[in-house]
């Protein structure tokens, strides 16, 4: 087994995710090589300029996409887009707000509204347990 040590690196497409760009869009230079932990950070705390412009503008990858858009990635597969959109594309989306799109949005708002629910009714049951254990 490795000993992990500071320079631990990772592969570009990793590197790209925890970016939240696509690694397609990235240089040649950055999908070839590896990144280590102090590479992404100083990526991170500095972006370069192709970094920022692949934030800003894109073309960016799915769950960047569906969060842009308020729909989870599932839903994105459901209405047919497999491909990276850039921010025009996903801001025409929004525009045009398509009926795959209010129906993915409405899934999702529901989806986090059982969420909370669910969240709010395990506390409720956590005070209960606890209340009644204070009693006995």
């Amino acid at each position: 087994m490795k000993s992990q040590q500071n320079t631990q690196t990772m592969k570009p497409a990793t590197a790209a995710k925890k970016l939240g760009v696509y690694l397609p869009a990235t240089p040649a230079s950055f999908q070839e090589g590896v990144v280590s932990r102090a590479e992404l950070n100083e990526l991170q705390a500095n972006p370069p300029e192709w970094l920022r412009e692949l934030r800003a503008n894109g073309p960016h990858p799915r769950p960047v996409v569906a969060a842009k858009l308020g729909v989870s990635i599932a839903g994105l597969a459901r209405a047919g887009v497999t491909e990276a959109l850039t921010t025009e594309q996903i801001e025409a989306l929004k525009q045009e707000r398509p009926e795959w799109l209010e129906k993915e949005r409405a899934t999702q708002a529901e989806v986090r509204k059982e969420a909370v629910r669910l969240k709010n009714l395990k506390q409720e049951k956590e005070q209960e347990k606890e209340s009644g254990a204070e009693r006995g």
